[in-house]
């Protein structure tokens, strides 16, 4: 499991200047009201929360949750994208703490965070049982997990890619590691996002929940923010 989280680590610190502006842009955009709003859906609201945003990439959620008020930490096992979270963090005036942190094994106190939110972080883990369950131990009791993710390895179809999307960006070389990734983690996972709802209930997560319509309501037009794998998002309490 170590070399194909190191081979994960290479592809995202090859990719942190192009993805650290797209995400930039996007916070700029009217998809972080949308994103904002669907966030909103499902974490306790009227008080402040100590929320954690594992695999927080360049800060995306990190950044819509701190201009909320709550007081967030951002977590991320490629430190080039630590490094970019900081440099937005700078741009935005807004300050999450951010951390180099393995998302499988976060090593904070236990029942530390009242929430826990992830944006296409849980198809890049190995060992998604033992992060579902460590990620119970650091909710307080009633918190709450937020999961954003799809099935890239199992959900294929053969329709092709419009000319605006997410990856369009993406370099032959970048198109050619993810590729190998997918093969490699095939291995580690099921599809989803069924299995994750088995390993959320063993791992002592209730009150399961999958929403699939969250897909079209991100993703409404084509643009250059457009995900053209359909999202889920699972939410699940301690």
């Amino acid at each position: 499991m170590e070399a194909i989280k190191r081979e994960i680590t290479d592809y995202w610190t090859g990719r942190v200047k192009q993805f650290e502006k797209l995400r930039l842009d996007e916070l700029k955009s009217d998809k972080r009201q949308r994103w904002l709003d669907e966030l909103r859906r499902r974490l306790p609201q009227g008080r402040k929360l100590n929320i954690l945003d594992i695999g927080t990439g360049t800060g995306f959620f990190a950044f819509i949750l701190a201009a909320e008020g709550h007081w967030v930490t951002g977590i991320d096992l490629t430190a080039e994208m630590i490094n970019g979270a900081r440099r937005t963090s700078v741009a935005l005036e807004l300050y999450p703490s951010f951390k180099v942190m393995d998302a499988e094994a976060p090593t904070f106190a236990p029942e530390s965070f009242d929430a826990i939110v992830t944006r296409n972080l849980t198809t890049f883990l190995p060992n998604l049982p033992a992060a579902y369950r460590k990620w119970h131990g650091l909710l307080r009791p009633g918190g709450v997990l937020v999961n954003f993710d799809a099935d890239y390895y199992f959900d294929h179809t053969d329709a092709p890619l419009p000319e605006n999307h997410a990856h369009r960006e993406l370099s032959a070389d970048q198109n050619a590691a993810y590729a190998h990734i997918s093969d490699e983690m095939r291995a580690f996972q099921r599809p989803r996002p069924g299995w994750d709802v088995e390993l959320l209930d063993r791992a002592g997560f209730r009150a399961i929940d999958v929403d699939r319509a969250v897909y079209r309501r991100i993703y409404r037009e084509i643009d250059r923010f457009y995900n053209p794998t359909p999202i889920f998002c699972i939410t699940a309490e301690k």
